[in-house]
């Protein structure tokens, strides 16, 4: 059976640049390279001011469409963090059957390539971030497409067998120091009912989908193809796979009341997330990735 990572179309620079010029002429002669890829979407940089994502899959293709009605929504919030825009929107051709957008580059640096990320310091911009997104007119969001939370991201049921096979692969390859904690977690899931409105969410918080400056503070958050309609516990997950304790209690305090409840089943989205990068990381042979998400699940089994 093939990782849920791999790709059903795998677009090259030298494919990209030919499709980017003859849709965009401004953009001629179109400087083209591989930034990263994830699981929907390979991320190309273009003549440094851009930043252009080509659908992996086509489960990605909706997802992206949502982004492009979604974003400039967004940007009229002024959500105290860096989104990226959408500016060009490519339509599918004979070469390439899916559209795909190209967006103003965020500046920063994601995490696991920083020379410093400080942690504490983020926290107070996280909070007013996530207040903000999270106070987003639902309604508004529902007239862009947005859809609700189709995968149910915090069933722990039904995620649960997933995660022990991860973590059992985790284990067979020796990619983390603190099994023990890891495995014992396995028998302090959340099982209260979690209740709460309904909002708009990001949906996919984690060290691959921010950015932080040079002073290492956070400054901007990437790749909304996860964006949805559902609780609000699924961003929280980022309190414990990025912030340390201190960090934690500043962005509660800016945040203002979360239930204990949310914040159990933000930490199984944490955990659960980061056990699948470190695989990732692992399968792909991204060493940085590896380092990171081995950190972010020490912080989120502290």
């Amino acid at each position: 059976m093939s990782p849920v990572w791999d790709a059903e179309v795998a677009v090259t620079t030298r494919q990209a640049q030919r499709w980017i010029e003859s849709q965009f002429p401004n953009l001629t002669p179109a400087r083209v390279e591989i930034m990263d890829y994830g699981f929907d979407n390979t991320v190309m940089r273009v003549n440094d001011d851009w930043v252009f994502r080509f659908p992996r899959r086509n489960s990605a293709v909706k997802l992206l469409e949502v982004e492009g009605q979604l974003l400039p929504l967004l940007e009229e919030r002024e959500l105290s963090l860096q989104i990226p825009i959408p500016a060009f929107y490519g339509k599918p051709s004979s070469q390439y059957k899916w559209p795909f957008l190209g967006y103003r580059f965020v500046e920063g640096t994601i995490p696991s390539r920083a020379h410093v990320v400080k942690r504490k310091e983020s926290a107070s911009v996280m909070a007013r971030f996530l207040k903000k997104l999270h106070g987003t007119n639902v309604t508004e969001a529902k007239q862009c497409s947005v859809p609700f939370d189709e995968l149910d991201r915090l069933h722990v049921t039904k995620r649960l067998p997933v995660l022990e096979k991860n973590i059992r692969e985790v284990k067979g390859l020796r990619l983390f120091h603190q099994m023990g904690k890891l495995e014992r977690y396995l028998h302090q899931l959340p099982d209260k009912s979690l209740s709460g409105k309904t909002t708009l969410v990001h949906g996919d918080l984690h060290f691959k989908n921010i950015v932080v400056n040079r002073e290492g503070v956070l400054s901007g958050v990437l790749d909304w193809g996860d964006v949805h309609l559902g609780h609000r516990a699924v961003d929280f997950n980022l309190i414990f796979s990025f912030l340390d304790p201190d960090g934690r209690r500043i962005f509660l305090n800016e945040y203002g009341e979360i239930h204990e409840t949310e914040l159990d089943y933000a930490r199984f989205k944490a955990i659960y997330t980061n056990v699948v990068l470190l695989l990732y990381g692992y399968h792909e042979d991204q060493s940085h990735t590896v380092v990171e998400a081995q950190k972010s699940l020490e912080l989120a089994l502290t």
